[in-house]
């Protein structure tokens, strides 16, 4: 007899898998109707993790314990078996024995399914293999799993079940929940950085009427109650800088913006982002709190300053490297923007070097179109590239001695832009003028130029103190710590298509 094509093998797979499911809910229709229902269970009290029992085992040995979390493995043997329970931090072997438990219990624990959420209460041992254990007492299904795990999900070739399934990805894959983890304290770790150096946690709102601060095109939506149209932030700028403004002189937000733009490996409409502001000081300052700010969180997270990403190790704990971007093109490309008389000559330049540009760019554009094609792909260690051209800083001051450029940087490792920073543009007038070039870009047909913000624009007219500010790519960050190829390995729920 041949075998089946495949049409009809993933058929027979399909039958295969719902009859197991179907096994599943009669056992929990058997259980409820003996009134033991898993689902009317409120609470269990949980005295350890698995890894608490691993790490302190001399002085639990032969103590009680009370554990709970998701059976992985079971291996029943006439009186007595074994299961392993997953818990947040590992697994631990369960010896369930007949006799300890009591028959009843023991035939039911027989029927539980790999996936069932268990509470174990028992003493801790070591086998005779040395492995360290619980000796079960008693056993109670907490929750019943109604479907089925996969048995390789971390195999699977599919990365995009894992991401639209990332509750069963946690649960199978151990590197998965560690980066997690991971990102958790890296957020921790940068609060309580800023908030030893007397900065202050605030938030500010998502929906904005004007969405400025960056270049980038906004989300849009409408407000029913106002009958207004709103957008989602696209930055966190304006509105901390009228907190600095008001007189709150270090302030940080860690916070959901959202851009509608592409997907790529470092690219998600919505990400985290973190801007500071912090008055009396410049971008200079703001590299030094850069520098402290990254070692702090790699030793907090990682245990070390040294970072591996992929083929690349970055020594954060050497001082970061600084270059002007006309110095780095000039270096990479070479080409020297300081020689380069204006807009047409940069343009005969990139026709020369092969640089698409549009109409609309003028020198410093084509500056930047430079450095993104010949430099940053060279930036592996930690450097800061500083005093961009005012045609793509508009919120930014000038360079006193050279108003071509002004007092930003952009911080870079492993080739990736990880911060962008300022000295905080605090002339009214100069913002005001800014504003009005912005809106020339966007009647031009630039979709990502700023509107004027009269709101803000009057906030500086109140008067705001010579400040720093910079904004850190969270995820970006992240990415970096847990050796993360694409952002979508440091989101929970990433964004994906929805499926029809």
């Amino acid at each position: 007899m041949g075998q089946n094509n495949p049409s009809e093998q993933k058929a027979e797979g399909r039958q295969d898998a719902n009859q197991l499911l179907q096994v599943r809910y009669d056992k929990l229709r058997e259980l409820q109707e003996n009134g033991r229902d898993p689902f009317a269970i409120t609470k269990y009290e949980v005295t350890n993790h698995t890894a608490d029992i691993r790490e302190r085992y001399e002085e639990l040995e032969g103590r009680e314990v009370a554990i709970a979390g998701r059976m992985m493995f079971k291996r029943v043997m006439g009186k007595a078996s074994f299961c392993n329970i997953q818990d947040l931090k590992g697994r631990l072997q369960i010896y369930v024995a007949r006799d300890a438990i009591g028959e009843e219990a023991y035939r039911d624990f027989k029927k539980y399914d790999v996936g069932d959420i268990l509470g174990i209460r028992g003493t801790v041992f070591k086998t005779k293999t040395g492995e360290i254990s619980v000796h079960a007492a008693e056993v109670t299904l907490l929750s019943k799993s109604l479907q089925v795990l996969p048995e390789k999900f971390h195999g699977l070739t599919d990365t995009d079940t894992r991401y639209r399934q990332r509750y069963v990805d946690l649960i199978m894959n151990e590197e998965v929940r560690d980066t997690f983890v991971k990102r958790s304290k890296v957020i921790s770790a940068i609060r309580r950085y800023l908030d030893g150096q007397g900065f202050m946690e605030v938030e500010t709102p998502m929906l904005v009427s004007n969405a400025g601060g960056a270049a980038a095109r906004p989300f849009e939506t409408h407000f029913n109650a106002l009958n207004e149209d709103l957008k989602l932030r696209i930055s966190l700028e304006l509105y901390l800088k009228r907190l600095i403004v008001g007189g709150l002189e270090r302030v940080y937000e860690i916070g959901r913006v959202f851009r509608n733009e592409g997907l790529d490996t470092r690219h998600n409409p919505e990400f985290t982002l973190m801007e500071l502001y912090q008055a009396y000081t410049d971008y200079h300052g703001m590299m030094d709190l850069t520098e402290n700010l990254y070692r702090f969180v790699a030793k907090e997270v990682t245990g070390s300053e040294i970072i591996t990403y992929g083929e690349h190790t970055m020594d954060l704990s050497k001082p970061f490297a600084r270059i002007t971007m006309v110095d780095a093109v000039k270096q990479y490309a070479g080409v020297d923007f300081r020689e380069v008389k204006d807009t047409a000559e940069a343009k005969r330049l990139a026709d020369e070097h092969q640089i698409e540009y549009e109409e609309r760019h003028r020198k410093g554009d084509i500056l930047n179109l430079f450095f993104e094609e010949y430099v940053e792909e060279h930036l592996i260690q930690p450097t800061f590239v500083m005093d961009h051209p005012i045609e793509i800083s508009p919120l930014t001051k000038k360079k006193p001695e050279d108003p071509e450029y002004v007092e930003r940087f952009e911080f870079f490792m492993n080739g990736w832009e990880m911060a962008n920073a300022y000295s905080e543009l605090n002339d009214p007038v100069d913002q005001r003028e800014r504003f009005a070039a912005q809106e020339a870009l966007l009647a031009a047909g630039d979709e990502e130029a700023n509107h004027t913000d009269e709101d803000f624009l009057n906030a500086l007219c109140i008067g705001m103190p010579p400040t720093g500010g910079i904004g850190y790519g969270i995820d970006r960050m992240v990415m970096m710590m847990t050796d993360s190829p694409a952002i979508r390995d440091v989101l929970l729920f990433p964004t994906l298509k929805t499926l029809s």
